[in-house]
């Protein structure tokens, strides 16, 4: 069962975010504790609109569909765990691949498909990834731009909602992108806190919302 929160009723613009269920034999995922925490939450002038999708091929980005058309809104980040991973990482490009190391929860594992026949090879992230990043370790946390956001179910919500954002009318000027969180300390290391983990998310969905153009600097700098 797809934990979906009711629609907050504002007439204030929203931002659209989601996490996925626990997967890989973990008891919890990060990603829909810390998108959870924001539901609700006024940043820049958006409400916040949090959902939780399953870790299943296919039926990740249906849901993530229905969830865009319901709400209409003017950003989404999707979110997701990076297990390994220590920094908050900014997802850059999404790739037509699905090539899955384990199975989902539906017990499938696809090797060498495509998650859309025909599509571009890949898609960019919308959102300001550098600015984002400067923004996140200028507060203390860990983070990162990242060049890969491989190849499962997280990948394929990522390369299906920018194919969905570059191809559906009226859906062109909605920005649109990944995140990878890491472990809590629970799960194992490396990794970070719930708090931190929410106030960096917070702070990404800001700058996204009040940044027009990324910074020009190599992804590697931070000033």
């Amino acid at each position: 069962m797809v934990a979906v929160p009711p629609p907050i009723r504002a007439r204030t613009p929203s931002v659209l975010m989601t996490g996925f269920d626990a997967f890989g034999g973990q008891a919890l995922n990060p990603s829909w504790l810390a998108v959870q925490a924001l539901h609700g939450r006024r940043i820049a002038g958006h409400r916040i609109v949090s959902a939780r999708i399953p870790t299943v091929f296919g039926t990740a980005l249906e849901h993530l569909q229905t969830l865009m058309m319901a709400h209409r809104p003017t950003l989404v980040v999707c979110v997701g765990q990076a297990g390994g991973r220590a920094a908050l990482s900014l997802e850059r490009v999404a790739i037509n691949l699905i090539d899955a190391r384990i199975a989902d929860n539906a017990l499938a594992q696809p090797v060498d498909e495509p998650v859309v026949a025909g599509g571009p090879a890949a898609y960019f992230s919308t959102l300001p990834v550098k600015a984002m990043r400067v923004a996140l370790q200028r507060q203390g946390l860990a983070a990162e731009v990242s060049q890969t956001a491989g190849t499962f179910v997280c990948n394929q919500v990522f390369y299906g909602l920018m194919h969905f954002l570059a191809t559906q009318r009226g859906w062109r000027r909605v920005r649109g992108g990944f995140i990878h969180v890491p472990w809590l300390p629970e799960q194992g290391t490396p990794s970070m806190p719930l708090e931190g983990i929410v106030h960096g998310l917070r702070l990404a969905v800001r700058v996204a919302l009040t940044t027009s153009q990324d910074l020009r600097i190599a992804a590697g700098q931070t000033h």
